[in-house]
């Protein structure tokens, strides 16, 4: 299989509130970033992630290609979808061995609508949707199932929230937010069992990542982050029909991808019962540190909150941090459609 790496990455200083700059405005920095890392004013391939919802427009990520430069004429595409997604297609595309490059990048501006109502979309939409339940809501049911089953209790959900909002602290791009015990926090339930801090930030930003395989990623970057394995899957549609304490979605992608030992993983987890599930799938012990960056617990712009699990986990390689880690995307209801990337500093 071709070498293939992730060679650079960049992010917005993400917001919780809206600072008044259009999608476009937001991304432009990223990319102008991520082109003065590498020194590429062009790239073989060009994929992003975005939702039309969140913008409230169709064909909304057309307007962000102006941040991009489609002139001269670029091959681009796009995913509907966390930006980790399109880092799939973009590595896939890096297979086929036509180009060396690519750039990847998502971005999304939560704080414009509601997004408990926006993410409703997502649901079956003969059946859920028109309940009306929310992405909170039905995170609560899986947290209270998973609670019931594995003995785990409201305080071991403090925990990673506590955890997560400290690393956070120290990230300069994430939100940086009270402790749990912090009244500012709030102490009651949002939907039990889940309190406010249990519950990803509304945030505002973007992400770029660039890919590049054998001798052209060792060119652009000292320490390339070679993806060794990758992999996604998707559990049932409907919440419903599948064990919601359980992530067999994350579990097989993790072993086809090679998840075993990893010394670092940052997990999308947007709730925090869900790195509970997500550790138990993955097999993570307490040897292996997760979340160093503070997690989407810390700042969560939907989607690109998966594409920059990817991009902080490289960063442990590049640095020299870490020598194996792992980063972990999920998106839909009750960590319905899973990925898993293990990054290496040695090439496989």
């Amino acid at each position: 299989m071709r070498e293939i790496a992730v060679v650079a990455f960049t992010q917005s200083h993400h917001s919780g509130e809206d600072q008044g700059l259009a999608e476009i405005e937001m991304l432009a920095p990223v990319i102008t970033g991520i082109k003065e890392k590498t020194g590429l004013k062009q790239f073989g391939f060009t994929c992003s992630g975005s939702c039309d919802y969140l913008a409230g427009a169709p064909f909304s990520f057309v307007s962000a290609l102006d941040a991009v430069g489609a002139w001269p004429p670029i091959s681009e595409s796009h995913v509907e979808m966390d930006a980790a997604w399109a880092l799939y297609e973009a590595w896939v595309k890096l297979l086929h061995g036509e180009i060396d490059t690519a750039l990847v990048y998502g971005f999304g501006k939560s704080s414009q609508g509601v997004l408990r109502t926006i993410l409703t979309q997502q649901l079956d939409p003969y059946h859920l949707a028109p309940l009306g339940i929310d992405q909170v809501s039905l995170a609560a049911l899986q947290a209270r199932a998973y609670m019931e089953r594995s003995g785990a209790k409201e305080d071991d959900l403090r925990a990673v929230a506590a955890r997560s909002r400290a690393s956070g602290r120290d990230n300069p791009f994430a939100l940086h937010l009270p402790e749990p015990e912090d009244p500012a926090a709030g102490n009651g339930y949002d939907v039990a069992p889940l309190h406010p801090y249990d519950v990803a930030p509304i945030t505002d930003g973007a992400a770029a990542i660039v890919l590049a395989s054998g001798a052209k990623a060792r060119e652009l970057c000292e320490r390339p982050a070679w993806i060794t394995g990758i992999d996604h899957r998707t559990e049932a549609h409907a919440p419903g029909v599948r064990d919601l304490t359980r992530s067999e979605a994350t579990r097989i992608a993790g072993e086809k991808a090679g998840a075993a030992g990893v010394e670092v993983a940052e997990l999308h987890a947007q709730f925090s019962h869900e790195e509970l599930i997500l550790r138990e799938a993955l097999g993570l012990g307490d040897d292996v540190t997760v979340n160093p960056s503070g997690g989407a617990l810390s700042a969560n712009p939907v989607m690109a909150a998966g594409l920059i699990r990817i991009g902080e986990a490289a960063a442990r390689i590049h640095d020299g941090t870490a020598s194996r880690a792992l980063a972990h995307a999920s998106s839909g209801p009750c960590l319905q459609q899973n990925l898993v990337c293990v990054l290496s500093g040695e090439s496989e």
